[in-house]
C-alpha cells in the first residue's frame, strides 16, 4: 500500500506561481498530477514514468512542470504563469505502467493510489 500526501495548494492571482508537492511511502512506476473542478470529471495534467520521459495536458503545456526527487520520495508539480481556469482541486496519483497502452496512462482508473488532494484558487 502506498500513501500519497499532497501539499502547497492555496489561493494566486492570475499569472502568479505554486508548486505543489506529493510525498510517496513507497514506489510506482507511473506518478502523475491530476485536477478536478466540481461537476466534472477529473482530469490528468501531467504524468512522470520513472523510467524517464513525462507528458502534460495541452492545456499546462509550458506552464506547468513535473520534477519527482527519489531521494525525498517526493513528486513535485510546478505551475508557472497560473490562470483562472486552473483553480481546481489537485490530486497526485501513482500507479503501474499500461501495457494496453504501453506506458503511463492518462486515465485515472489506471492508478491505483491516491492522495486527498489540494486546493488551488487562481484569481483574475
Amino acid at each position: 500500500q502506498v500513501q500519497l500526501v499532497e501539499s502547497g495548494g492555496g489561493s494566486v492571482q492570475s499569472g502568479g506561481s505554486l508548486r505543489l508537492s506529493c510525498v510517496s511511502s513507497g514506489y510506482s512506476s507511473c506518478v502523475a498530477w491530476f485536477r478536478q473542478v466540481p461537476g466534472k470529471e477529473r482530469e490528468v495534467v501531467a504524468i512522470l514514468d520513472t523510467n524517464g520521459g513525462t507528458s502534460y495536458a495541452d492545456s499546462v503545456s509550458g506552464r506547468f512542470t513535473i520534477s519527482l526527487d527519489n531521494a525525498k520520495n517526493t513528486l513535485y508539480l510546478q505551475m508557472n504563469s497560473l490562470l483562472p481556469e486552473d483553480t481546481a482541486m489537485y490530486y497526485c496519483a501513482a500507479g503501474p505502467r499500461s501495457y494496453q497502452e504501453g506506458g503511463c496512462s492518462q486515465m485515472q482508473l489506471r492508478y491505483t493510489f491516491w492522495g486527498q488532494g489540494t486546493q488551488v484558487t487562481v484569481s483574475s
